[in-house]
């Protein structure tokens, strides 16, 4: 029984101690949530784009490459 209440005791600090770790964390204003979220996704696109003309290169080269052997 010892130990139940020493796990509730542990519980309980470890909540305390998350509530005060909480209060000490600067959070970020609107505009640089707003700001930082643009960026992400206009460098979700820009990758996209990269990687379908790297696709679309390597695609046509293979192609050449098979239609060369199948001949």
């Amino acid at each position: 029984m010892a130990e139940a209440g020493n796990w509730i005791e542990r519980t309980k600090d470890y909540i305390n101690e998350l509530k005060l770790e909480m209060r000490r964390v600067t959070w970020p204003s609107r505009k640089q949530v707003e700001s930082t979220t643009t960026v992400v996704i206009i460098s979700v696109f820009a990758f996209a784009a990269y990687f379908a003309v790297v696709d679309a290169v390597l695609k046509a080269g293979t192609d050449r490459l098979f239609k060369v052997f199948a001949k």
